[in-house]
């Protein structure tokens, strides 16, 4: 039996991942401890003149093409539909899409490729300084009939909502299409500054919601339990991240408690994209919601081994094996 096949919609980023001896650069650079911040090109460079002298490297990114090339990585057809520049960095997403087997719907745009500076702090909390670039540069006329065409499931990111005409159309597009949609809310501050329209997304369209404590804090006003319970009154699954306590799931009146796969910690970026990725690919494979979010756990567990969203193919292969043990 073939299994669903996703398409994830996002901002086409390059990190460039930074691992700091302590918080002095973030307190600098006045950025918010722990969330995503939106920053001009002129911040940006600055931020890279910052880190310098710091030990970095470069790794594709952005929140949902980490989790497609999760998802890739264990055997579900995929594409990503995201736009990039005419550029090193915009080649270097490029080919990583190719490699990985994901079908690449790329707009290309005259503004550079989009990069994501992650400061990453010795307990493994980091920090992004985010440059949209040519990421900013799709539109709602991109997502068309066509480009959904063959899909069942459409992951939506949610930093996406500072384009409101694009977010209301992907979603509206894929309703449309009869396409499941899920949505990662993004960063505790994106959701604060963009609490309306996360409201109408997830009341009109979404079926899969994703949030951090934090995130969900930011949009219900409740702690996990509670906020879950709401969550899963206005979709069909609600899916609430505790961290080290692991994740409520909860559909209708089910609400079943994941637990975390791992203690080992270094850079939790990509920790909530990858749990995600484990969690669709199971929906995708007809899992029980139980599996779905321990196949989430285990994937989140890894990634946060080392800095950066990627794992190596022995890692993958290690994966797989557990996968069938769940």
């Amino acid at each position: 039996m073939g299994y669903s096949k996703i398409l994830g919609i996002g901002n086409a980023l390059v990190d460039i991942i930074t691992m700091l001896k302590d918080d002095q650069i973030i307190r600098s650079l006045n950025l918010p401890k722990g969330s995503m911040t939106h920053v001009d090109r002129e911040m940006s460079d600055r931020v890279q003149v910052e880190i310098a002298e710091e030990k970095h490297f470069l790794v594709t990114g952005g929140s949902v093409a980490n989790a497609i090339n999760g998802i890739a990585n264990l055997g579900v057809p995929c594409g990503f539909l995201g736009s990039i520049g005419h550029d090193y960095l915009g080649d270097l997403f490029a080919e990583e899409q190719k490699n990985q087997g994901i079908q690449p719907l790329l707009i290309y745009s005259e503004l550079p490729t989009g990069r994501a500076v992650g400061l990453v702090e010795p307990d493994g909390e980091r920090t992004f300084a985010t440059y949209l670039g040519a990421a900013s540069e799709l539109q709602p006329d991109d997502v068309t009939p066509e480009r959904l065409q063959g899909f069942d499931i459409f992951f939506i990111e949610g930093y996406l909502v500072f384009n409101y005409a694009l977010i209301m159309a992907a979603a509206s597009a894929a309703k449309n299409a009869g396409l499941t949609i899920a949505l990662d809310l993004a960063s505790y501050n994106v959701v604060e500054a963009n609490r309306e329209i996360l409201n109408e997304l997830v009341d009109n369209y979404v079926d899969i919601v994703f949030a951090n404590e934090e995130e969900a804090k930011s949009f219900t006003g409740m702690q996990p339990l509670d906020a879950v319970h709401n969550l899963a009154s206005r979709c069909d699954i609600a899916v609430v991240k505790i961290g080290k306590e692991g994740a409520y799931i909860q559909q209708g009146s089910v609400l079943t408690h994941i637990p975390a796969a791992g203690d080992v910690v270094v850079d939790t970026t990509g920790a909530g994209d990858f749990f995600a990725a484990g969690f669709l690919v199971g929906i995708a494979k007809g899992y029980d919601l139980e599996k779905c979010g321990k196949l989430g756990a285990l994937l989140a567990s890894r990634v946060i081994r080392g800095p950066g969203a990627k794992l190596d193919e022995q890692e993958w292969v290690e994966i797989r094996e557990q996968e069938n043990l769940l």
